[in-house]
């Protein structure tokens, strides 16, 4: 009797199983090659990726060896092209190392550079932070202080990157334009926040130390 039944319950199970087949085989088949169409695209576009990838990567050597060589306008265009067709993480890093070689050979040009990056949200804010400290510091000779602390404030808060240097060049711009109150402010904050790298400190203690003596009341 067990054999019986079993035979019957297998019977139906195959009915059943026609039945779907007949009435849905069309959907199941559309289902299947969509799947496999998916999966095809997704490795065809980790293949592309991955290719672009590496062209990026060698494009970008070459630029840098352009910079090495002291061809720092071929290096400039070279990497403001990269940057055009480049992946995201290339493709930033590209434009930082353009303004970077513009500023070996045109100030103006590396500053606008620097400040299209710092007002760019594709960027991260580490990298923002790290245009606008770059831009100040080709800046910092010629530039008035008021004008130094627009460009530089956002960049001196405690958990900022760039803090350290950003301190230090509101400090060298405040005693270049004889503020000597504003020089002493940023000059404490590097003495006293306690992750200031050594070599800036000292920096920090040698200007302090050309400031005249604070009169006593």
């Amino acid at each position: 009797m067990t054999e019986i039944f079993s035979e019957i319950d297998d019977e139906l199970r195959r009915e059943q199983v026609q039945r779907i087949w007949s009435r849905y085989s069309a959907l199941i088949i559309a289902a299947i090659i969509l799947v496999i169409a998916a999966v095809g695209g997704w490795r065809g576009y980790q293949y592309l990726q991955t290719q672009k990838a590496a062209e990026a990567s060698s494009t970008f050597e070459a630029a840098a060896a352009l910079a090495d060589q002291n061809k720092h306008a071929e290096a400039e265009a070279a990497f403001t092209k990269l940057a055009e067709t480049a992946p995201p993480g290339y493709r930033n890093l590209s434009r930082l190392r353009a303004a970077a070689e513009a500023a070996k050979h045109d100030v103006n040009a590396a500053v606008k550079l620097y400040d299209a990056i710092a007002a760019d949200s594709g960027f991260s804010s580490a990298e923002r932070d790290l245009a606008r400290v770059r831009a100040a510091g080709l800046l910092v000779d010629t530039e008035t202080y008021n004008k130094m602390l627009q460009r530089l404030e956002p960049t001196t808060a405690p958990e900022a990157t760039f803090r350290h240097t950003a301190r230090e060049l509101l400090a060298l711009s405040a005693w270049r334009n004889d503020d000597t109150t504003a020089a002493r402010k940023w000059l404490d904050m590097i003495s006293e926040d306690g992750q200031t790298p050594s070599s800036l400190r000292n920096r920090a203690e040698a200007l302090q130390a050309l400031l005249p003596p604070v009169a006593k009341s």
